[in-house]
């Protein structure tokens, strides 16, 4: 009997422990490749990194009218690595070594992780949802919308408007410009007023000037606390820029009657962007 059990017991368990290790095997070997195919990407994406890295270096020195030497004194780095920098090399060059160069330019690095492409929302998507707002409220207002767009013409990077409403028959114009975190707040109201003064020229018949066309600048900033407390904290300079009333901006967006206020305006939207807010009712 025992004979026969261990017979038995190796009959059955021999096969099985061949399966058992062949799945074990393959699973290890699927693994493997999923691991090596990671490493493979990230490797191929930090070479990448490194040549865009590079250019923009390249780029931010020149626009600062130096040379690599200038820079390599000022990073305390040779002028040889720089220039190594400079070709896309710097993959295995320290996040602290780029820092630092990007210092030495009067500049700062600046870095993030997104989601590879593919199912997930684009990262811009909360400025995307208050540009389909803008364009939905406006349709009520009979406003033609045209997002995106580019207003300076033969040029390689265009400055673009985030949403241009056009009203042709009252020759009416509002450039939107959507805010979802403010920065640098004086270099976003200059550009405000550049591009609402190149929009006005870009709608003017040749040779009339600018004369024929009404063309306002509007805000649209998102109703974050951060936001709120800047605006709140400065509302004196807002109220200088800005100075028509919300409201007024609001009538004249979904009302087809109710001209564009004579002045540049501010507007909230709330958190889903599924509304927008007068800022000064």
């Amino acid at each position: 009997m025992l004979g026969l059990c261990a017979a038995t017991c190796a009959a059955i368990s021999a096969p099985s422990f061949r399966t058992t290790f062949a799945s074990t095997a393959v699973g290890s070997f699927s693994r493997a490749r999923r691991a090596g195919g990671t490493v493979a990407a990230g490797h191929a994406r930090a070479r990448f990194l490194a040549g865009r890295l590079g250019i923009s270096l390249r780029d931010s020195r020149m626009r600062a009218g130096l040379r690599q030497a200038d820079v390599a004194e000022r990073a305390r780095l040779s002028q040889s690595f720089v220039s190594h920098l400079e070709r896309g090399q710097g993959r295995d060059t320290s996040i602290e070594t780029w820092a630092i160069v990007a210092a030495a330019l009067g500049e700062q690095l600046a870095a993030f992780l997104e989601h590879v492409p593919g199912a997930d929302p684009p990262r811009d998507v909360e400025h995307l949802r208050r540009q389909r707002l803008v364009i939905e409220v406006a349709a009520r207002g009979a406003w033609q919308a045209h997002p995106e767009f580019t207003i300076d013409d033969a040029t390689l990077r265009s400055r673009a408007i985030d949403v241009v409403l056009l009203r042709p028959v009252q020759r009416e114009a509002i450039a939107v410009e959507v805010w979802d975190l403010l920065t640098d707040v004086g270099a976003a109201m200059r550009s405000l007023e550049g591009k609402v003064s190149t929009l006005a020229r870009r709608l003017a018949p040749v040779g009339t000037g600018s004369a024929g066309w009404i063309v306002r600048g509007l805000w649209v900033v998102r109703g974050t606390q951060r936001n709120r407390t800047i605006l709140a904290d400065f509302r004196p300079v807002f109220e200088a820029r800005f100075p028509a009333r919300s409201s007024e901006w609001l009538r004249a967006l979904t009302d087809p009657a109710t001209a564009v206020p004579g002045r540049d305006g501010l507007c909230w939207t709330d958190a889903k962007a599924t509304r927008l807010i007068a800022w000064r009712p």
